[in-house]
């Protein structure tokens, strides 16, 4: 028989928004910096766990396997196992995904699973023309080889290219992700408008979530080693209203493209955790669960509309567990953009999708926007791609703690078309 799941704990760091150069920390760094307090605080030691399951999409050189550096570094022994997991978007739901089948099946009882992403630590990528000129050069046997090689030099080869913008570029539709949204916003009729009211809405969300207090037992004060401290997520400005946001231009489709820098998520870095156990670790370590993961659910469709992910994933974990979309009372969908998440709530809504797409009898219904995104989202917080996932499943259990909810989801669209989704019940 499948074994209850328990979520005991979390923390994470503030997301720190990506400015001129690499940030302060690398994603090790990050895991380390959260994984610190949340560790000291358990009632058992660190070598306890089974595994520890790690998601980062721009692993940088220096930390290969980042889960096992980041495992040594929190002093968890040279026996722990640790590994990483990659599905760009999802990967911090997909170690939490990972982590709750091997405790559900009886192969380990206490794990912890996280994402940690420093999207301003993503290389610069030389032009492959560059590359064969060097191996040209270097290959060259003598010196007159060598400076024929030399003279094939172009200045174009020394131009480097911005990785992280290759890496959100899909290379089977040569779209990048903003181009994506422009096409969910098409297809559903969303205007600029409504996306920069959204927009405007998640940072009024964050900015008020700040000054009530309410993600202090989840935001862990990271240190860097100049000596400056971190302690809230710097991304937010609450300042922003539709009439500011609509000022910008579009940056993917000009001139008349619904996505702007204003609406979209923004490149941050950031680290999340979540300790995971069984029944048998929670009554030996007497911990206190905070919520149980039901099921969980992975979809995959066209990736030029891979903003529709979370619809897919979603409804097909509600059909499983004989639930409609108002039996869920607290939701968490990963602002990649506005015009995504309109499109999403849209396509619930929308009679023929959901009967074509969905396998539905009618409409889905909608969402009430007071229980989706309570405190913001990626438009003000940031998205860290590999750690998203995980920090909307962190969010959601202590969103529906604090409201007293008993039932909530947390979902994300996927770069590549893909999306997943986790239903989570409180305790």
């Amino acid at each position: 028989m499948a074994r209850p799941v328990f979520i005991v704990d979390g923390s994470r760091t503030p997301f720190l928004k990506a400015r001129s150069g690499p940030g302060p920390f690398t994603p090790v760094d990050l895991a380390v910096q959260c994984g610190r307090p949340l560790l000291a605080r358990q009632p058992f030691a660190p070598d306890a766990f089974d595994q520890v399951i790690l998601g980062c999409v721009n692993v940088i050189a220096d930390e290969m396997n980042p889960a096992r550096v980041a495992a040594l570094r929190l002093g968890m022994g040279e026996k722990m196992v640790a590994f990483t997991v990659q599905i760009n978007c999802g990967s911090g739901m997909q170690s939490i995904d990972t982590g709750y089948r091997y405790i559900r099946e009886g192969t380990a009882d206490l794990i912890l699973a996280g994402g940690a992403e420093a999207l301003s630590h993503a290389p610069l990528v030389w032009p492959n023309a560059g590359v064969r000129w060097f191996a040209g050069l270097a290959g060259a046997k003598g010196m007159g080889a060598k400076i024929a090689a030399f003279f094939k030099l172009r200045p174009g080869y020394f131009k480097p290219i911005i990785g992280l913008e290759r890496g959100l570029t899909d290379p089977i539709t040569e779209l990048n992700m903003g181009q994506t949204a422009e096409v969910v916003s098409h297809l559903f009729g969303i205007t600029r408008a409504q996306s920069d009211a959204y927009a405007a809405e998640s940072h009024r969300r964050l900015a008020k979530a700040q000054a009530e207090g309410w993600l202090k037992g989840e935001v862990e004060t990271s240190f860097s080693r100049d000596g400056r401290f971190y302690d809230h997520d710097d991304g937010v400005r609450p300042d922003s209203t539709p009439e500011t946001l609509a000022k910008l231009k579009p940056v993917f489709e000009r001139p008349w493209g619904q996505v702007t820098a204003g609406n979209s998520s923004q490149i941050t870095d950031g680290a999340s955790w979540v300790i995971l156990a069984s029944e048998e670790a929670v009554a030996k370590h007497g911990l206190k669960p905070k919520a149980v993961i039901l099921d969980s659910q992975w979809a995959a469709l066209d990736p030029s509309i891979m903003g529709l992910g979370p619809v897919l994933s979603a409804t097909a974990l509600l059909k499983r567990n004989d639930l409609s979309l108002q039996d869920v009372e607290t939701w968490e969908l990963n602002e990649a953009f506005a015009t995504q998440v309109l499109g999403c709530l849209a396509a619930w809504n929308d009679e023929k999708f959901c009967r074509e797409i969905l396998g539905l009898d009618g409409a889905a219904g909608e969402i009430d926007r007071a229980k989706l995104n309570v405190d913001g989202g990626a438009i003000s917080l940031g998205h860290p791609v590999g750690t998203s996932g995980n920090r909307i499943v962190l969010h959601l259990v202590n969103v529906m703690k604090r409201l007293g909810t008993r039932r909530g989801i947390a979902t994300e669209c996927i770069g590549g078309g893909q999306g997943g989704a986790m239903l989570i019940e409180t305790v």
